[in-house]
């Protein structure tokens, strides 16, 4: 285990200054949802370079990578990165700044790609130090609905050879660079979309009685929606509902006809998700129809909460204070925004830690989706290292 130890870190040092250049690579090109074609030929490339065998085109643009250590057949760990960008103009002054306009790697997928192509490497140079198979996921599209997960497990990724556990790795702006955490247990929201249209009857503004106004009953909406978390959910349960996005093509002497609204619900608990739809419903309609107009609900039903299996997350606690030190592993807290790695959690005894990428010293510090998002590279030598060091210890005969 100690010969292991030493060998993934020399590993990781000996790959770095290769790991931030493909970092930076897939920073500078990146691709929405299902678009990710360049990003999945780039992958390959290095998959290929490696010799680590793959299947390409799973869900659109997914790969599969199979590492094979001694007695290939005896057990298996996925290892899982997410590929797609989002539609944001960077505003970061780095010299590898994206150069698509409009889209940005903001969420840090290049560097989970970067981190699992440098395991990958750390792996393929170790594999007669462990047994069974290591599976890499490249997964496409987890920022748009349905998500690449549940349709790369449709495909049958978990099958031929089937995980024991699957493990992801996710960056998070409030750890440093060098650090890591995680949460056994639920540890991220289910998420679902609201899709709200009032339709009223519209008219000049001077004259309201002659009108039913979509936009005072939207307002009207939006207010008692929030009885929803304040008064009918348990107080221990996190809920949120939230209205993002109102649409009124009106003027300032203009009431206009109807009035969209876009919002979003999250949560831990499926029967009282369920609940909640039921409510905004419920809510939505009955103040509409009591001031005359009608009212259209759509909730999209999105990923479920993500549970990190208390187990496998527990043993990732024990490996990873073994590899960086106790005091770079840090515990978490639950958190609201949502993952589709939660459909893998559904399945397989599964775990998403965060690799931290925040150096205060140099500025680095913007959170997630934001336009000067960025991260402290010397994070990757962390991410490659760690990945490959949990791969291989779970992975030793029992």
């Amino acid at each position: 285990m100690v010969q292991l130890k030493q060998k993934i870190e020399a590993l990781s040092r000996s790959f770095i200054t290769e790991i931030v250049a493909i970092r930076r690579h897939l920073h500078q090109n990146p691709e929405l949802s299902c678009e990710e074609f360049q990003t999945a030929d780039y992958i390959c490339e290095k998959l290929d370079e490696y010799g680590i065998s793959y299947h390409r085109g799973i869900a659109g643009t997914g790969v599969v990578g199979l590492i094979e250590g001694r007695n290939a057949t005896v057990g298996c760990v996925a290892l899982r990165a997410d590929m797609d960008a989002l539609p944001i103009k960077e505003e970061t002054m780095a010299a590898y700044k994206s150069v698509v306009q409009g889209k940005m790697h903001a969420c840090g997928h290049d560097v989970h790609m970067a981190c699992l192509l440098g395991a990958a490497k750390i792996l393929q140079e170790v594999r007669t130090q462990f047994e069974g198979t290591v599976k890499l996921l490249f997964q496409p599209s987890e920022e748009s609905y349905p998500g690449g997960a549940i349709t790369m497990i449709n495909a049958g990724v978990l099958d031929n050879p089937k995980p024991k556990y699957v493990i992801a790795q996710h960056v998070i702006n409030n750890l440093q660079a060098g650090d890591v955490g995680l949460k056994p247990g639920p540890y991220m929201a289910s998420t679902d979309e609201i899709f709200i249209t009032v339709r009223g009857k519209g008219g000049h503004a001077a004259t309201p009685s002659q009108v039913i106004d979509p936009i005072l009953i939207a307002s009207h909406i939006v207010i008692a929606l929030q009885q929803i978390v304040s008064r009918h959910a348990d107080p221990v349960m996190p809920t949120v509902v939230s209205i993002g996005k109102i649409m009124g093509e009106g003027r300032t002497n203009i009431i206009p006809d109807e009035v969209k609204m876009e919002g979003t619900v999250r949560t831990y608990n499926e029967s009282w998700r369920s609940e909640v739809h039921q409510r905004i419903q419920k809510i939505a309609c009955s103040i509409a129809e009591g001031m005359g107009a009608t009212c259209n609900v759509r909730i999209a039903h999105g990923y479920p909460f993500l549970n990190n299996n208390t187990g496998l997350t527990e043993k990732l606690h024990v490996l990873a204070s073994q590899y960086l030190g106790p005091d770079h592993v840090k515990d978490l807290e639950q958190r609201m925004t949502a993952e589709d790695f939660s459909y893998f959690a559904e399945r397989l005894p599964s775990c998403l830690y965060r690799l931290g990428i925040t150096n205060e010293a140099r500025g680095i510090n913007s959170n997630l989706h934001t336009a000067t998002f960025d991260v402290d590279e010397h994070c990757l030598e962390t991410g490659m290292g760690l990945m490959a060091w949990f791969a291989g210890n779970l992975l030793q005969p029992e």
